[in-house]
């Protein structure tokens, strides 16, 4: 039984990773189909990666750039998976009139106008983000500073990689062919599945103020539900960009409930 999760887990962070995983695990249909419940560990381990980069880097230079270097760090590690979603899906949803064309559209390669300002938009918005979070330590308000940051990262791509898998429970998948440029590992999820997804996501959070935590997953749950909706009306349902799509959205509000001023 571990050796068949550990596959499960290593075949997850092969797919949504550029990282090593062993020889052993091989290739198979029962692993993709499982291994979804391992999407947000996943996460934890990329934002892992990233916050590390991004705390060495600012004892040596400042936290803008620290940032950056952090941001790189993810991308790298994730071949730019989830952000390429996004930009598949912003330029699906806005130069596609019918279903048919927006799963047209998202199924192309090439990224259009609006992907690309999708993506310009929103790396400049977790940038920002994530520089306003790196100065929250001299207010005063977090205990022990350089572990919230980091806490803070792991959490956001944690939480918004268990964000995600909520909509392979929830909707139906979109497309009805096998050559789908960016298919998800699982095309549904058990209540089981979900649950454990949900507590790999959202564990770094218990380290994090909760008053806080508290707004920022609520934001989170906020545009969850709201991406999905819109995913349902356009598509009548979720594709793999989708996923990524709700992913980038979903760290983004996080972060952001993070730095809720109004309490």
């Amino acid at each position: 039984m571990i050796q068949r999760e550990a596959g499960y887990f290593f075949a997850a962070l092969r797919f949504f990773t550029r990282l090593p995983i062993p020889t052993w695990v091989g290739h198979s249909a029962e692993q993709l189909n499982h291994a979804a419940r391992y999407f947000p560990l996943v996460g934890v381990i990329v934002g892992a990666i990233g916050a590390g980069a991004t705390l060495a880097a600012a004892q040596v230079w400042p936290t803008a750039i620290a940032v950056l270097i952090g941001m790189a760090a993810t991308l790298l590690a994730t071949g730019a998976f989830h952000e390429d979603g996004l930009a598949d899906t912003v330029d699906g949803m806005g130069g596609g009139w019918t279903r048919e064309d927006v799963l047209r559209i998202m199924k192309d390669s090439r990224i259009g106008s609006y992907g690309a300002i999708g993506i310009g938009v929103m790396l400049l918005a977790k940038f920002e983000a994530l520089v306003n979070l790196g100065g929250l330590p001299d207010t005063g308000y977090f205990i022990s500073p350089w572990l919230t940051f980091f806490a803070a990262i792991v959490a956001g791509h944690g939480v918004s990689r268990f964000a995600s898998t909520t909509l392979i429970h929830a909707l139906d998948y979109a497309r009805d062919d096998d050559s789908a440029k960016s298919k998800p590992l699982a095309t549904r999820m058990g209540k089981g599945e979900l649950a454990l997804a949900g507590l790999f996501g959202l564990a770094p959070c218990v380290v994090l103020p909760w008053p806080k935590v508290a707004v920022a997953l609520a934001l989170v749950a906020l545009v969850t539900w709201l991406a999905a909706r819109w995913f349902d009306r356009r598509i009548g349902g979720y594709t793999g960009d989708c996923l990524g799509a709700t992913q980038q959205l979903t760290e983004l509000a996080f972060y952001l409930g993070l730095l809720c001023a109004c309490i």
